[in-house]
């Protein structure tokens, strides 16, 4: 079975950075990406191998301590042989944190994004899209 674009989930936690230290962190964050997408794919489907927008919103509990850039490959790492073959296929991604002290407000939130916005924090929403333009047009 085809995956269903747009995909979206939860990982509850805190990303762990690609500098750290501790394979052991590394490969626990990457075991929870993979527990979330799980939810979010059909029980009998194949990885795509189309090209792949990925949004990661992070939504941490206090001030972020670390760049934001350093969580996205763990994360695109996990979904590699889940949802799509090899991490070269994405072609755009966005990432972005949201701290508890920011003023952000969403036009049109998806019901997973309203999930994520009421939901206790630390964090990270992902969608995953097969258009890479979607956002362009």
């Amino acid at each position: 079975m085809e995956i269903c674009f747009p995909l979206e989930f939860i990982v509850e936690g805190a990303p762990v950075s690609l500098q750290t230290k501790r394979a052991a962190s590394k490969r626990d964050w990457q075991d929870r990406v993979r527990a979330a997408i799980r939810f979010a794919l059909p029980s009998d489907y194949f990885a795509s191998d189309d090209r792949i927008a990925v949004t990661l919103y992070y939504f941490p509990d206090s001030a972020m301590d670390g760049d934001i850039d350093n969580i996205v490959k763990p994360i695109l790492d996990a979904l590699s042989q889940q949802v799509y073959l090899d991490d070269g296929q994405v072609e755009r991604v966005v990432v972005q944190k949201f701290e508890p002290d920011g003023i952000f407000r969403f036009a049109a939130p998806s019901s997973t994004l309203e999930k994520a916005l009421t939901q206790t924090k630390p964090l990270l929403y992902v969608k995953l899209s097969d258009d890479p333009f979607e956002e362009l047009a």
